[in-house]
C-alpha cells in the first residue's frame, strides 16, 4: 500500500471490483492499483474487508498536541484505535496508552466522527493518570471528573465537557444521567472490572453501549486469574465471538474435573485469543522508545476511620503551630504520625500500635498487581503494616514473603533465592531500610510504595533492586497517596530532596 499525494492510497488487491462497488470514489488506475479516499470511514471499510496495514488518516490529519511528542508505540496504538469503534488495548502497564487512547479521541473529536467521551477507570486513577495525562496532552479539551454525591455527579455528566471521567460504581449509581450525556466514545480502563456479565456494573455498561457507539476496553492482563474472565470483556466488545450464554463459554475452554472444579482446556488460550479481537498489545519490553524506569501515582481514598483520625492529628497540629515555636524534631514526629494513620497502622504515645481500616488502599493494591504480569515488590515503611499486608494477601491466595529487621541474615538470603530463581513467592513486602542496599530482585518489573520513606537515598536504592544489570523488562513504580502529608512527601523524593532536611517546610504544607 502507497499513500499518494497526502489525500488517497494505493493499493493492488485480488478483487478490485469488490472496493469499487463498497467505497464510493474510489478508482481504478491504468496499472491496475485502487485509488481510495485517505479518510477514516474508507479506511475502516478497507480493514473490514480484510485489506492489511491499513493507514489510520490520523497520520496525515492530526497535529499530535501536549507537552511532548509521541512514542512509536503510542502512534500506533492510536492508529489502531481510530480504526476499530470497538476494540481492545492489552498494552501493560506503565507503556503509555492513557495518552494513546487520548490522542485518538481527541482526533476523532476533530474529525467531526464523534461528539462526547466518557472515561470509566478505578477510582485511583481518575484524576493521577487520566485527568493528568489529558492535561498533558489534550489539553485544550474540556476536562471534568463526575465523582461525589449524586447532585455534583449529575452537573458534570450535563455540562458541556468533552470528557467526563468517573468510576465503576458512577456507572451503576448515575446510569439514568449517564444515558442522556451524549456519550458516543466510552473507554474503560482496568476493564477486568467487566469481567462477569451477572456483575451490576457490567449491566449498566451494557445500557450504556449502544449499536454506534464506540467502545475502547484497556487491560493489562485481560484474563490473568482464569479463561471464563475473557467473556464479559468478549461479550462487549466482540458479541459475535463468544456463545450467547456463559455456560456455553465455561465449556469451550475449560474442562470439568468434579462437580464444583474446572481446569483449563489446553486449547484455551487460543480461544481466548480468537475471542479478544480486534486488540492490540505492547509489552514494556517491546516499547524500546519507553523509559526503563516509569512512575506512576494512585490516589487512594482514605476510610471513614482513617479520615477521623487524620483530620484530628491534623487539628493538634494546627493548634501547637500557632501557639509555640516548632522544631525540625517535633515536626518529624508528628507528620510521621500523619504518614502512618494513612498507612493503616499508628503508634501511639505508649508505643501500642493502632491499627486502622485498610480497605482501600488494599483494593488499589490488587487492581496493581492484577494488572502486573510478573512478580511485584511492595515497600512498606512501618513494620506493623508489613504484618497486616502480608496477612491480607496471603489469604486472598497470593504467595507473600516480608522482610523486615526481624528476618535474619540467613532467612533474608533464603527468601531472595527463592524470589528471584521459583514461582513463589510472587510478592515481597518490604521495610525499606532492610532491603535498599545490595540486593538483586529482577525477578520483579514492579515496585508499590504503600508509603513514602522519608529518605532519597533509602527511595532511589530500593527502586534500583529491580531497575538494575539483569533486567529484562522496563520497570514501572507505583505511588499509593492517599493523603497530602504523603503527596508532598513523594513530590520531595521525585525531586531528591530529603525530608528531614526541609522538615519545616514540609509541615507548614501540609498544614496550610
Amino acid at each position: 500500500m502507497q499513500i499518494y499525494d497526502n489525500k488517497a492510497v494505493l493499493l493492488r488487491v485480488k478483487n478490485p471490483q469488490q472496493i469499487l462497488n463498497t467505497i464510493p470514489k474510489s478508482k481504478q488506475l491504468p496499472d491496475g492499483r485502487v485509488a481510495v479516499n485517505w479518510g477514516l470511514e474508507e479506511m475502516q471499510v478497507l480493514k473490514n474487508i480484510g485489506v492489511k496495514k491499513v493507514p489510520s488518516p490520523i497520520n496525515r490529519a492530526y497535529s499530535w498536541p501536549g507537552l511532548y511528542t509521541p512514542f512509536a508505540h503510542q502512534r500506533t496504538t492510536a492508529e489502531f484505535l481510530t480504526l476499530h469503534r470497538r476494540a481492545f488495548c492489552f498494552s501493560q502497564q506503565g507503556s503509555g496508552k492513557t495518552a494513546a487512547a487520548a490522542w485518538a479521541a481527541d482526533y476523532l473529536l476533530t474529525a467531526g466522527i464523534i461528539q462526547r467521551v466518557l472515561v470509566v477507570c478505578p477510582l485511583s486513577i481518575m484524576d493521577v493518570a487520566w485527568r493528568a495525562d489529558f492535561f498533558k496532552t489534550i489539553m485544550h479539551r474540556k476536562v471534568d471528573v463526575a465523582h461525589g454525591n449524586a447532585k455534583k455527579r449529575k452537573a458534570v455528566i450535563d455540562s458541556d465537557v468533552e470528557f467526563v471521567i468517573t468510576n465503576y460504581d458512577t456507572v451503576v449509581n448515575s446510569l439514568d444521567d449517564l444515558k442522556y450525556g451524549r456519550f458516543d466514545l466510552i473507554i474503560c480502563d482496568e476493564a477486568t472490572y467487566l469481567k462477569n456479565v451477572q456483575t451490576k456494573r457490567w449491566k449498566a455498561l451494557r445500557q450504556l453501549v449502544g449499536p454506534s457507539t464506540w467502545l475502547w476496553m484497556m487491560t493489562g492482563t485481560p484474563a490473568a486469574q482464569s479463561p471464563e474472565d475473557a467473556y464479559g470483556l468478549a461479550k462487549l466488545v466482540n458479541p459475535d465471538g463468544v456463545p450467547k450464554y456463559f455456560t456455553g463459554w465455561r465449556d469451550m475452554v475449560m474442562y470439568k474435573l468434579t462437580q464444583f472444579k474446572y481446569i483449563p482446556r489446553p486449547n484455551s488460550k487460543d480461544i481466548v485469543h480468537e475471542a479478544l479481537q480486534p486488540a492490540i498489545r505492547f509489552t514494556k519490553a517491546e516499547c524500546m522508545d519507553l523509559p526503563d524506569m516509569v512512575t506512576v501515582k494512585r490516589r487512594v481514598e482514605l476510610t471513614p476511620q482513617q479520615t477521623k483520625y487524620y483530620a484530628i492529628m491534623k487539628k493538634k497540629m494546627v493548634v501547637e503551630a500557632a501557639g509555640e515555636q516548632i522544631t525540625a524534631a517535633n515536626a518529624a514526629v508528628k507528620l510521621g504520625r500523619l504518614l502512618q494513620i494513612s498507612a493503616g497502622a499508628a503508634y501511639s504515645e505508649d508505643g501500642e500500635t493502632v491499627e486502622f481500616d485498610i480497605t482501600t488502599r488494599y483494593n488499589v493494591l490488587m487492581e496493581v498487581i492484577n494488572e502486573t504480569e510478573n512478580k511485584v515488590l511492595i515497600f512498606a515503611p512501618f513494620r506493623s503494616v508489613i504484618e497486616i499486608l502480608a496477612s491480607k494477601l496471603s489469604a486472598d491466595g497470593i504467595s507473600t514473603a516480608i522482610i523486615n529487621g526481624g528476618v535474619s541474615a540467613s532467612n533474608r538470603t533464603d527468601i531472595f533465592q527463592r524470589f528471584q530463581t521459583t514461582d513463589s513467592p510472587r510478592v515481597l513486602v518490604i521495610q525499606p531500610q532492610a532491603a535498599a542496599h545490595g540486593v538483586t530482585l529482577t525477578a520483579a518489573d514492579t515496585v508499590v510504595w504503600w508509603g513514602p520513606t522519608s529518605s532519597v537515598e533509602i527511595y532511589e536504592q530500593a527502586n534500583a533492586r529491580v531497575h538494575r544489570s539483569g533486567q529484562k523488562n522496563k520497570c514501572t513504580v507505583v505511588q499509593l497517596q492517599g493523603s497530602e502529608a504523603e503527596a508532598h512527601v513523594f513530590t520531595m523524593l521525585e525531586s531528591k530532596v530529603n525530608v528531614h532536611t526541609a522538615m519545616i517546610d514540609l509541615y507548614k504544607k501540609v498544614l496550610a
